[in-house]
């Protein structure tokens, strides 16, 4: 079963990208990956009758997930040769649990470097869902916490 305890406080959220490992990226907020049906197909006809009429699309979206992070330099030439690289991300949340989908780097846009403040920089991760080894289509996989099963 997957963790059925309420998660009160974000800290701490850390995202892996395969390829980087070890990369100096110091997550400071992370909004995971939103999912979407894609919105609805209208089925209404001149049959219908005083309602229009929706079906579901049948694919589904994982949408792009964006951290603001703290970061050293020498993320800088890392993230640049690992841009638009599909690799397997993960997303482990607070209480361990771990959800894993392959997509790239997007974005990596520094903020303002202000006197008195941390610098730090939008990180974006596009899914991509598609093992770069293999072609294949791979949905996004839920990893309970330890003790718990995976969905």
């Amino acid at each position: 079963m997957p963790n059925d305890v309420r998660m009160d406080d974000g800290f701490s959220t850390i995202i892996t990208i395969a390829n980087l490992p070890s990369v100096k990226l110091y997550e400071k907020e992370v909004t995971p990956p939103g999912m979407t049906a894609g919105g609805a197909i209208d089925t209404t006809t001149m049959r219908s009758n005083a309602w229009r009429q929706m079906s579901p699309r049948q694919l589904k979206t994982l949408s792009p997930m964006s951290a603001t992070v703290a970061y050293a330099t020498e993320v800088i030439p890392q993230v640049r040769d690992q841009l638009a690289v599909n690799q397997l991300i993960t997303v482990t949340f607070p209480d361990d649990s771990i959800l894993e989908f392959y997509g790239w780097i997007e974005e990596f846009t520094p903020g303002a470097f202000t006197e008195g403040e941390q610098p730090t920089a939008t990180l974006t991760i596009q899914p991509s869902l598609t093992d770069p080894s293999t072609g294949l289509t791979v949905a996004p996989v839920y990893f309970a916490a330890s003790g718990q099963s995976a969905q």
